[in-house]
């Protein structure tokens, strides 16, 4: 799709190439990952490491889904907060998801640092801005649980908020200090590359449309003709699985994330911005996000329409939201517009499934993608390598289509655009 719909600010490190490294005919893989995101990608890479022999068939171009499109902001964490989680998951399962929730964000930090990788950051905490009373009560019970845990965490008055963010409108709110900010693109694109170095194999443009197992061996055929063997698959296809697997594609619903960036902001302007380099999520039903980019932009994004954009005018409800926050940017220039696709569970949690034996699929990144995509992958091949299912966070679960999904999409627009009327008669 042209500029202006697909026109992101992120960029790939100079040094990338593309990737066309293939398994020899006949030759039989540990691993085939379909998608190269970052979930893909991670996998590829930890699962090289434990030696085994990984192909990543990608059907487009590495970067090109929601992995290099998204805000890059990396936050630990999952929807829900520690009680909520040792009371559904149990003690000992709780237990360990929440302390694997609380390592998302150090997974990618750390591989940045001990890589090296080639990835602009800033890592100096994610807030959580409260608009309401109510708002402002769940930050304060958020920062209960975290803080009784060590996590380095604080709940901000109206007058820090304001501070940091330098925004209008909030009560207050909370900071998690473990949080930060990425180039997206490049971060997903260095994923690849160091995965290729390791060993993995990564093929851009070979959407497999076939999938079948015999005799143990399950058989893996892409749209281009190729065909190649594996041990075992992992389908890392997110917002964009299609039917590859019957009905997991129903047990999602695909939307549209929308961002917008300014023209790089004038020295005076910035200082009074974002001054620290925060990101930040609001509390509102339907919330926005922003940051500051590495080259001085705002970047600011929230829910899209459910169709594709056809027009400038689809990005109108952020640059409102812009304007409300920073009134003083009202004649800063919107230079760039894109948007992503991202899939929500019913239960707002990632779903692992394993429909067959050898053949495994996560779906559902609930908006913390960068960082719980990474955290997972290195788990995922652990699992690969020893069958363990205890390797995994999260419970496997079967897969269950959501009830009338054909028609889910048009009762989350309806609902999308009551919650956007509650939010306003909010304000």
């Amino acid at each position: 799709m042209p500029a202006p719909f697909s026109d992101p600010i992120w960029r790939k490190p100079q040094a990338t190439s593309r990737f066309q490294s293939l398994f020899p005919s006949g030759e039989r893989a540990d691993v085939v990952i379909v998608g190269g995101g970052i979930m893909g990608l991670s996998t590829a890479l930890h699962a090289a490491r434990l030696g085994l022999s990984v192909q990543v068939l990608e059907a487009g171009e590495i970067g090109q889904g929601a992995s290099g499109l998204n805000g890059g902001q990396v936050i630990p964490g999952l929807k829900y907060d520690p009680e909520w989680l040792l009371a559904h998951f149990g003690p000992e399962r709780g237990e360990a998801l929440v302390n694997f929730a609380a390592s998302t964000a150090d997974a990618v930090f750390e591989l940045i640092r001990d890589e090296k990788l080639a990835v602009p950051f800033v890592r100096h905490g994610w807030i959580q801005a409260a608009h309401t009373e109510v708002a402002l009560k769940a930050a304060a019970n958020r920062d209960r649980q975290w803080r009784a845990r060590g996590a380095d965490v604080k709940l901000l008055s109206a007058a820090e908020i304001a501070a940091k963010t330098g925004a209008q409108g909030y009560l207050g709110g909370w900071l998690d200090r473990r949080a930060g900010v990425i180039d997206p693109l490049a971060y997903t694109s260095e994923l690849a590359r160091i995965a290729a170095a390791t060993g993995a194999k990564i093929a851009e443009h070979q959407k497999v449309v076939r999938l079948g197992k015999s005799v143990g061996v399950w058989r893996i055929s892409t749209e281009n003709g190729l065909q190649l063997q594996a041990k075992a698959v992992v389908l890392a296809t997110n917002a964009y699985t299609d039917g590859l697997i019957p009905g997991l594609a129903e047990t999602i619903v695909p939307l549209h994330s929308f961002q917008i960036a300014t023209a790089p902001l004038p020295p005076d302007v910035s200082a009074t911005i974002l001054p620290e380099g925060q990101a930040v999520s609001d509390s509102r039903r339907i919330l926005v996000y922003y940051r500051k980019s590495a080259d001085g932009r705002l970047v600011l994004g929230g829910r899209g329409r459910m169709a594709l954009p056809t027009s400038t005018s689809d990005w109108a409800h952020l640059e409102r939201a812009l304007r409300r926050l920073y009134p003083m940017l009202s004649e800063i220039a919107i230079e760039k517009r894109w948007f992503g696709r991202v899939a929500m569970t019913p239960d707002h949690l990632p779903h692992i499934h394993v429909p067959e034996q050898g053949l495994l699929a996560v779906v559902g990144c609930q908006g913390r993608g960068v960082g719980l995509m990474t955290a997972l992958g290195e788990r995922i091949a652990g699992y690969l390598q020893s069958g363990d299912a205890r390797q995994l966070p999260f419970p496997l679960s079967p897969i269950r289509p959501i009830p009338f999904h054909a028609f889910r999409q048009v009762g989350v627009a309806a609902t999308i655009a009551w919650y956007r009327l509650l939010d306003a008669l909010e304000r």
